[in-house]
């Protein structure tokens, strides 16, 4: 039995998407939390514990774009033509997001208002409309003659609205846990308090979805429900409530600082799981396989040895950089 270049390119495509929805998560949710903290100090405090890894987090969002693009041209195409709106305002609100970033901590006090809501809104706009992307995927798109056949405005719909809210919520209680682990009193009291609203909102956000999924889509109820996938397959929403109720329960342990982050990271990591089991083996639902949208071999190959070079060396220098990074972030030390 030969290597099967796709499912490589698939499963390294998914690693990026991933490491990108965990590291990028939480300080695009630190942008949405600011309405919660009108402290000076304590906003300072907030960028400055993601202000050393941010701009690397991109890296991953690189990684997956490109990858798609080379291992898989026809799902690369259909997607951006039929998500140019979405993934047009999503680039934008990370531009903004980035400016406002570098900005705040340059600008005068009468300017900082201003900065500190373009890091909010962008960093809202682009969380709403990666939501919005993913709604889409589980949506499906329509495709004749190996070419998009819907219209501009076809992933406009209240289920990837809604899928946009929740991912919203999502990135916003990854970004509350990971204060919780990097923040002091009195900030560290309130993102405790902040998680675990927002924690309650995510597992009815994770409820809504897992029902109205299998609901509009027969065939991901097929796969859900049906014997004998249900029991291979349950575990999944056995250990969302699990690492649920374990991370209501270390929010409220004032001794527990890095735990309410990985159990976050759990959660995000079984949602996420929950779609790729969803779509499976589909890189274009319904109906395109990702063995369809592969580019030929020769290609994937080529590219694969560029992978396996670069990804060992971003893996790294993540490591050391969020290593060297480590411990509680105080007041008045940062990025100036």
């Amino acid at each position: 039995m030969g290597i099967d270049l796709s499912v490589i390119w698939f499963v390294i495509i998914v690693f990026a998407t991933l490491m990108y929805i965990v590291m990028d998560g939480f300080d695009l949710g630190i942008g949405i939390l600011f309405p919660f903290v009108r402290d000076a100090e304590d906003r300072d405090v907030m960028v400055n514990s993601v202000a050393p890894v941010w701009d690397g987090n991109e890296t991953w969002l690189v990684l997956g774009g490109a990858g798609l693009f080379g291992a898989f041209p026809l799902a690369y195409a259909v997607i951006i033509d039929a998500l140019t709106i979405p993934l047009t305002l999503m680039l934008i609100g990370l531009i903004f997001r980035g400016v406002a970033f570098e900005f705040r901590f340059k600008a005068t006090p009468s300017h900082r208002p201003f900065w500190d809501n373009a890091f909010l809104g962008g960093s809202i706009l682009a969380t709403f409309c990666q939501g919005v992307v993913v709604g889409a995927v589980l949506n499906g798109f329509p495709v004749a003659n190996r070419a998009y056949a819907g219209g501009p405005f076809d992933w406009l719909t209240p289920f990837t609205l809604f899928c946009g809210v929740g991912l919203v919520i999502a990135y916003a209680l990854l970004g509350a846990a990971w204060l919780v682990m990097k923040s002091e009193a009195p900030l560290l009291g309130r993102m405790r308090r902040v998680s675990r609203t927002l924690l309650l909102a995510m597992l009815a956000v994770i409820a809504v979805i897992s029902l109205w999924t299998p609901l509009a889509h027969p065939a991901i109820a097929s796969r859900w429900f049906s014997l004998p996938n249900l029991w291979f397959l349950l575990p999944v929403p056995v250990l969302t409530l699990a690492l649920g109720f374990w991370l209501w329960k270390g929010l409220a342990n004032p001794q527990m600082h890095a735990l309410p982050f990985v159990l976050t990271l759990g959660l995000i990591f079984l949602g996420f799981s929950g779609l790729g089991i969803s779509i499976w083996p589909h890189i274009i639902p319904p109906d395109i396989t990702l063995w369809q949208a592969a580019a030929p071999a020769q290609s994937q190959g080529f590219m694969l040895v560029g992978a396996l070079l670069i990804i060992p060396i971003i893996l790294v220098y993540t490591f050391w950089s969020y290593y060297v990074f480590r411990g509680k972030v105080q007041h008045g030390e940062g990025y100036h």
